[in-house]
Order: structure tokens, then sequence, then C-alpha cells
């Protein structure tokens, strides 16, 4: 029994996870990308609101191909490199989305909310919040459409680059040709978008921060650590304590981790011990963080 349950850690517990509620997330996910690509019919394209990601740029060249169409390349593109240059997984995962996407996009194209066209502010900030509230929904599930954020998770595991900083440039650079292509005016617009929904969709997700750190009291503390080390990105650290009242020894994982991993933390840790005891807090800054692929430091806490 012992080591068909270390082999389930081994090479089953992601697999359990990523089959768990499967319709239900797949329902909640088409949901969110729904209601996403009609925010961004209504809101975004029509007024020429370029806020970044894979959408921001078919708004950008909306005048020499269909919108639909743009985005439908760039995520395939996409998805060829993630799938050579990363792992087959991650390029799976966001295949899905990447069909489903561009096809609502088209199909949503004829919808239309009397809306006043010289108050850009409302349109910005309802646009803002009804798109966010569709990229948190389809966030939750553990899916993505790919696109632009599979270009920022090359960025990172390639170069390195914190994700919060590859984010920041690639989507940025992407407002600011929207800003010459189409005034300045609307790239001030942009940054209210991607403020509003910036906090909307982490809300929706959980918690309005970039980082979730764990904690962690579990029996199975090496079965823990080896399903972080081996299906998540990122180090963690365990710390002696001692019960307030029994005095009893026990050990306490610290895990740091963006987000939109928080999903598979959290199924994974009571996939392997459902009694496990951990809370989870936002992390607002993060620095010097370390990968699984780095050695352990000269304490041997990461």
């Amino acid at each position: 029994m012992g080591l068909f349950k270390r082999k389930l850690v081994d090479e089953d517990i992601l697999g359990i996870i990523e089959k768990k509620d499967i319709i239900k997330r797949y329902i909640m996910f088409t949901a969110g990308i729904f209601i996403y690509a009609i925010a961004y019919n209504v809101f975004f394209l029509k007024y020429n609101l370029v806020y970044g990601g894979t959408g921001g740029l078919a708004t950008i060249l909306q005048e020499y191909i269909d919108p639909s169409i743009t985005i439908l390349l760039f995520s395939f593109i996409m998805f060829v490199i993630t799938y050579i240059f990363l792992d087959k997984k991650s390029a799976m995962n966001t295949l899905f989305g990447m069909i489903i996407l561009p096809i609502f996009v088209k199909l949503t194209a004829g919808f239309e909310i009397d809306i006043p066209n010289d108050d850009l502010m409302l349109i910005a900030i309802c646009g803002a919040v009804i798109a966010a509230f569709g990229n948190g929904l389809a966030g939750k599930t553990g899916f993505s459409s790919g696109g632009m954020d599979a270009l920022v998770h090359l960025i990172e595991v390639k170069f390195k680059v914190p994700y919060g900083k590859a984010f920041s440039t690639v989507n940025g650079l992407i407002v600011i040709c929207g800003g010459f292509k189409f005034g300045w005016r609307t790239l001030l617009y942009a940054l209210i978008i991607i403020y509003i929904m910036s906090i909307v969709a982490d809300k929706v997700i959980l918690g309005i921060s970039s980082n979730k750190t764990f904690f962690i009291v579990t029996q199975e503390e090496d079965k823990v650590k080896e399903y972080i080390h081996k299906n998540l990105s990122r180090a963690l650290t365990v710390l002696d304590a001692h019960g307030g009242f029994t005095n009893g020894k026990k050990k306490v994982i610290m895990l740091v981790i963006p987000t939109n991993e928080y999903y598979k933390a959290k199924e994974g840790i009571l996939e392997i011990d459902p009694n496990a005891f951990f809370t989870i807090c936002d992390s607002y800054q993060v620095y010097n963080a370390f990968n699984k692929n780095q050695k352990e430091d000269n304490n041997g806490i990461y």
C-alpha cells in the first residue's frame, strides 16, 4: 500500500487534479471566455481601447485582418512555441481556450449596448469590470486561453525574467503601440482598464494580490514537498515549529506561488493529505524568488 501511494504522488496527483470536476470547470471556463468576448467586442474593439493582450493586438490590426483571425493566429503560434520549447502539458492546457476564444469573438461581433459614444470613461469602466469578471471566472478553473499569457510564461522560463516584469513589459508595449495608432487619449483609458481588470480578476479568483503564501502542516510532508518540486515551478521553505499547548514539534512548509497556480497547489495538498492544515495569505511583493531547478542554498532552506 505504501509503495502504491508513493507511485500515486510521483505520477498521478496532478493528473487527478486536472480531471477533478472537469465538466464543471469546462462549463465555467467556457462561460468566462464568452463573457470576455462580449466585453471585448462591445466595449474595447468598437472604441479602439487597447489594454494589452492578444485582444489589444487584434484591435490594433483590425483594419487589416479580422480580430478573431488575429487572435487565432497568434494563439496558434504561441501554442506551437510552447509545445516545442516548454512542455506539451502546458501547451495542451491552452488548446480548448485557443479554439473557443476566437470563435466567441466572431459570434459576438454584432452585440450592441446603448452607451453614449462620447462617454469613454463609462465605456472603459464597464468593459473592464465585465471582461475581468470573465477572465477571473476562466482563471479559477486552472485552464488558459494561451496567447499573450503563453508568451509571458515563455519569457519567464527561458530568459529568467520575473513573471510580473515580463507581463508588464509585453502588455505595456502593446498599449504604447495602441497609443501611437489611436491617440494618447485612448492610452490613458487603457491604463484605467488595466488597473480595474487587475483588481476585479484577482478578486474573482481569490484575493487581490499576484502571489499567495501557503503555510502547510501535514503528516505527509515528504509527499507534499515532492509534489511541489515536480509539478509547480516554485521553491519552498521548511520551518521548525511547535504546538502552543502541547509543545509537540511540527514542520511547517512555506510556499509562495503566483495566484494562477493557486488551484494546483491547494488541490494537490488536499489530494495528498485531506487532513492537512494550511492557511493561504496574500503576498504583495516577492523578492529573490527561486525556481525548482535551482539548488539549495548553504542553509538548505529553499
